[in-house]
């Protein structure tokens, strides 16, 4: 079966920082994805993917615009250490909200004195990306998948 719209892709993947060359994460299990723009990937890694099967390897590099975004700097916060929940630690998140209100994830990221730094930030933003993909299996998606818009059982969503 080859990879198109409404099929479950099951990826094994590893990630390099593009520029540096460093190994940022080398998946331990396969992913899956529900294809076909439900945002469940980068649509970079769809587009290399589309018409594929079972089997196919691909190397993909994608600009920062294309992965997570450039950094934005105004998704720095710096709290107090009074203000910061007990038992959270670097490398921790915690829900906070923007300045328009809207909550949002930040991950503390240094932790100095009386002062918590946290960056809302995607930890990969503002980095070029490069993805070792392998296609696991492809199968067609079932009619609740496609209704919920993601993977159900092994290697996607449980309810």
């Amino acid at each position: 079966m080859n990879i198109t719209k409404d099929t479950v892709v099951t990826l094994r993947y590893k990630v390099w920082d593009a520029a540096t060359g460093q190994l940022i994460e080398a998946a331990k299990e396969p992913m899956a994805y529900l294809h076909g723009g439900y945002e469940n990937t980068l649509p970079g890694i769809e587009a290399a993917l589309d018409g594929q099967a079972a089997g196919y390897q691909a190397t993909v590099t994608l600009a920062p615009e294309e992965a997570f975004g450039a950094r934005d700097e105004s998704l720095l916060r710096t709290i107090p250490k009074a203000e910061f929940p007990p038992g959270v630690k670097v490398g921790g998140q915690l829900r906070g909200r923007l300045d328009d209100g809207r909550e949002h994830v930040f991950n503390v990221v240094k932790i100095k004195g009386p002062q918590v730094l946290l960056d809302g930030n995607h930890p990969w933003a503002g980095k070029a990306l490069k993805f070792q993909l392998s296609v696991a299996d492809v199968r067609a998606a079932s009619e609740e998948e496609i209704a919920h818009r993601h993977v159900h059982g092994a290697g996607g969503h449980h309810h």
